[in-house]
């Protein structure tokens, strides 16, 4: 009769968890290389840089990109300081009471919601009651109250993940609360909430449901806030949907994925660079 010992037990565990890393990273590179080989030969400077013809059935989707671009720059500016701040209040000034446990899970029960929600929340208060009406900021506005309890939520355990040492230190040369907060406290922390505006920006940048009842559809390039647009995940839901063009829908898809690879390794190097700069490398 044989016995497990604690090695093998490690051992079994160790290969069960390479084997899930492995089928996840196998099903990643099928989806991506899917979309690779069916919108690579789509992807051209005039899909690039013209605008679409026919409802997206021939052209490009260069409108479609400056919407992207402008509704998750806007989102993020919006969710950033509300989430940050937030996150500042919580683990510096609010302590452990009824209040900040009611809003940690109001996070929480925010962060959950289906994005649908949020695109209705969106269509009654900021397109009808506020009469912003379909544009850039009214789904700005709903991508933001996505992105902040991500951002929040990544920017308070950060906070909590500075050592005390640091604070301490600080206080002891005589700085103040706010001024340990801003020149010692966000400085260590700010890779994690650099991580976790990504985290955002990313939500932000793939919705459709929460955007299809706010931006409007117009295929323009849209000037101002108040201007509606079609961002590029609204784009290849109706090119799809609709049937106007599966072939332009791959190319979406993939310009899609593109920017939010560029985006995201982009970050991380600037965040590499940041945390060498701070141990003196």
């Amino acid at each position: 009769m044989s016995i497990i010992t604690p090695k093998k037990t490690n051992d079994i565990a160790k290969s069960i968890f390479w084997l899930i890393g492995i089928i996840t990273i196998v099903i990643l590179i099928i989806i991506i290389g899917y979309i690779v080989v069916k919108g690579l030969p789509v992807i051209s400077l005039e899909f690039l840089l013209s605008s679409p013809k026919e409802s997206g059935a021939a052209g490009g989707i260069f409108p479609m990109i400056i919407s992207t671009i402008y509704v998750t720059f806007f989102a993020v500016l919006i969710a950033t300081p509300l989430g940050v701040g937030s996150a500042i209040y919580l683990t510096e000034y609010a302590g452990d009471n009824i209040v900040v446990r009611i809003i940690k899970f109001a996070s929480e029960a925010l962060a959950s919601l289906p994005s649908i929600i949020f695109g209705l929340f969106g269509l009654a208060f900021f397109v009808v009651f506020l009469n912003l009406g379909w544009c850039v900021l009214s789904a700005s506005l709903t991508l933001a109250l996505m992105a902040m309890p991500t951002i929040m939520r990544t920017a308070e355990n950060s906070i909590n993940a500075v050592p005390q040492s640091y604070k301490e230190g600080s206080y002891g040369m005589g700085a103040s609360k706010w001024q340990t907060i801003i020149n010692v406290t966000l400085p260590a922390a700010l890779p994690g909430i650099v991580t976790g505006i990504i985290l955002g920006m990313a939500r932000a940048i793939e919705e459709t449901a929460a955007i299809m009842y706010t931006v409007g559809a117009s295929i323009a390039a849209p000037i101002t806030i108040f201007d509606p647009a079609r961002p590029l995940p609204l784009h290849l839901y109706i090119l799809a949907t609709e049937g106007i063009s599966i072939d332009n829908a791959f190319g979406t898809a993939l310009v899609l994925i593109v920017i939010i690879l560029i985006i995201t390794i982009s970050t991380n190097v600037i965040v590499e660079r940041y945390q060498k700069k701070m141990m003196g490398e």
